[in-house]
């Protein structure tokens, strides 16, 4: 029987303190590496020697969140380079990359609407939407309210009709040689049927971005001076036209008052701090005007006050901007609350990214100040807000986590735990999901989903050993596909060509499966057969919340009020939802198809086609005979079969729409 491992805060951070001498006094950023080798903490010096001896002394000496640090991890390693500046872009580049639990990250205290125009497109939109922005379009904002942004494009597009219209609207006016509404009542100047060609529209919408972008003098003079024109050559009803686009103008104008006077471009940035979290919020000042505003919020995770928040920040909000966007993205001047420590690399860096210069400063009075302010107390709204939505803070899930450890009798805390639950509808579209917690919070980009294939109708229990086999024979094909490498800490399996751990080679600390004993003996017999013993499972049933631990008559019972219970909870439930979601998907494309199947000459394509195309269910049932032949591909007979099969349907009540984004069928 091998010896018992020693505790982590046994070994310290002096069992893997680098030799004396070993470290460069040159500029360089290093990291700190866990057991597993995953990378915990990345960042920067300009002296490595001097900064990383800050590391290895007593522990009681250190900030408790550094202390926390240094003791999970178990080795660190450096890279020097050439200048500080090259030190912001790698330490940015491996933040990014590693994603490490130590580091600060900043995340979107709510999902801010875009305006968004397509400039890679022959015949660019104007659009509103969210999430992450894509190659080829132009972004403005991001805004406070999608509403708002709706009614200033519906103001604009009389001065600058440019299309607004989606790809499916704009093929269709195209084929039948008509535009559509926006282009009879002048709102559109209608490409699609080639009343402006594609140059043309192309500078309609560079009037457009300019205008956005903050150049608005130029327009206002321009229309200006065309009405006075006309009304000299007595085009009266020209004149009238620009008369209500100049009146169009100035109502876009108003909506966007004027907050500094000297008509400067500047991002104005300000924190609300507490000793756990910060919250963080930006007003983007274009032309004088406030465009957009966004906020984020982060865990406090090291001792490091406003100038390395302030720091951490900039890295992140700006580091990763493509030379191409820097111009638009950049702008001249940032106010900040605190100069971050090194702000004359910080400067030339983002000097470089928008190709003039860039100064970052603290306003010490007049509008600037005022405007500080004012977004210091958004910011502070903003934190409260957020710690009411918050289930718990952090220390409240330290506690969770080592309630749970100390309730299972595990050897270590369970920072990973993985979430596993079946959702079925009476045997057929049998679908399961996983859901990953790392320190209590969840980690979205690493849930997975699984199709049931091996086990035929309702059977939760077979269903169950099914998931767990796949996803833990895919965890030790990934360790077998690895390399192996020496560390100081011994062995570490790494992906032989980027040299870095695999994403799912990490095991778990705990398994949880939605569930009582069966499925938890289910999950432990699959463990079993591919020989993994050292990976503890546990079920939480949902009707008592019982704890049940395979091979134990009696369930472990948490207090109610158990943080620790808590935090199951939320990973069950997370699970349940997002096993949910998956399994109605699916229910709803296979309704769709089961509609359409009996219909001659319609194959798998041709019906994603035809439903990317209208959208909906319930779009294509409104269609006549005559539109649906219109999709390409679709002659005439079979649209008629199509119109007859979707007719005698059944009516569910629910639309079944097309995700563009990610082409999925979803039902609502």
């Amino acid at each position: 029987m091998p010896p018992p491992r020693p505790s982590r805060a046994s070994r310290g951070p002096l069992s893997y303190r680098p030799e004396p001498g070993s470290i460069p006094t040159q500029p360089g950023v290093y990291r700190f590496r866990d057991a597993h080798g995953r990378v915990v903490y990345v960042g920067k010096a300009k002296n490595l020697r001097a900064r990383l001896s800050s590391y290895f002394q007593d522990v009681g000496n250190l900030h408790q969140r550094t202390a926390t640090m240094v003791t999970t991890a178990a080795s660190v390693e450096w890279t020097v380079v050439n200048t500080e500046v090259e030190a912001l872009q790698l330490e940015y580049s491996w933040i990014k990359e590693f994603d490490p639990r130590f580091n600060v990250k900043y995340r979107d205290d709510k999902s801010y609407p875009w305006l968004a125009v397509t400039v890679g497109e022959e015949f660019p939109r104007v659009m509103v939407g969210r999430g992450a922005k894509r190659k080829g379009t132009r972004y403005f904002g991001p805004y406070s309210h999608a509403w708002a942004i709706r009614e200033t494009v519906d103001v604009l597009l009389r001065v600058f009709p440019m299309r607004s219209c989606s790809n499916g609207v704009f093929k269709r006016s195209a084929q039948i040689g008509r535009p559509c509404l926006l282009g009879y009542i002048g709102k559109c100047s209608a490409p699609c049927v080639g009343q402006v060609s594609a140059e043309e529209h192309r500078a309609i919408v560079d009037d457009f971005c300019d205008f956005m972008g903050g150049q608005t003098r130029p327009f206002v003079r321009r229309i200006e001076k065309e009405m006075y024109a006309a009304s000299d050559a007595q085009d009266y009803e020209r004149a009238a036209r620009l008369r209500d686009d100049l009146g169009a103008l100035e109502k876009a104008l108003e909506k966007q008052a004027v907050v500094l006077g000297d008509g400067a471009d500047a991002d104005v940035i300000a924190l609300a701090e507490d000793p756990l979290e910060v919250a963080v919020q930006i007003f983007y000042v274009r032309g004088g005007r406030i465009r957009g505003q966004r906020g984020w919020v982060a865990d406090r995770v090291d001792e490091g006050g406003t100038p390395e928040l302030v720091e951490d920040f900039l890295l992140q909000l700006y580091a990763g901007t493509l030379p191409d966007e820097g111009a638009s993205t950049i702008p001249r001047e940032i106010l900040v609350p605190a100069l971050p420590p090194d702000v004359a690399t910080f400067e030339t860096l983002l000097s470089d990214l928008r190709g003039s210069r860039v100064q970052i400063r603290v306003p010490q009075r007049g509008d600037k100040k005022t405007l500080q302010e004012t977004v210091a107390r958004n910011a502070g709204q903003a934190l409260v807000l957020h710690k009411t939505r918050r289930a718990s803070d952090l220390t409240t899930r330290n506690r969770a986590l080592e309630e749970i450890q100390q309730a299972l009798d595990l050897d270590e805390v369970p920072l990973r735990i993985e979430c596993y639950d079946v959702s079925n509808l009476q045997g057929t579209e049998v679908v399961a999901s996983m859901v990953v917690f790392e320190d209590g919070l969840a980690r979205k980009g690493e849930y997975r989903r699984f199709v049931i294939r091996g086990v035929e109708g309702q059977n939760d229990v077979a269903s169950m050993h099914e998931v767990i086999t796949r996803r833990f024979r895919r965890l030790l094909d990934e360790q077998a596909r690895s390399q192996e490498v020496a560390t100081e800490n011994g062995p570490m399996l790494v992906d032989p060509e980027t040299g870095r751990p695999r994403k799912f080679a990490y095991a778990p600390g705990l398994v949880v499966v939605d569930g009582g004993p069966p499925q938890v003996a289910a999950a432990q017999q699959a463990l079993d057969e591919l020989g993994i013993v050292d990976i503890p499972v546990v079920g939480l049933a949902k009707r008592l919340e019982e704890v049940w631990v395979p091979g134990q008559e009696d369930p472990v019972i948490l207090a109610r009020s158990s943080e620790g219970l808590y935090l199951l909870q939320r990973v069950r439930d997370e699970a349940h939802r997002f096993a949910i979601t998956h399994h109605r998907s699916r229910r709803s494309k296979t309704m769709v198809e089961s509609l359409l199947d009996d219909v001659p000459g319609l194959g798998e394509v041709r019906r994603k086609t035809l439903l990317k195309h209208f959208g909906s269910l319930k779009k294509l049932r409104l269609a006549t005979v005559e539109e649906i032949a219109m999709v390409p591909g679709i002659g005439e007979r079979t649209a008629t079969a199509i119109k007859d099969a979707v007719a005698q349907g059944p009516a569910t009540g629910k639309t079944v729409s097309v995700n563009t984004a990610t082409g999925e069928i979803e039902e609502s």
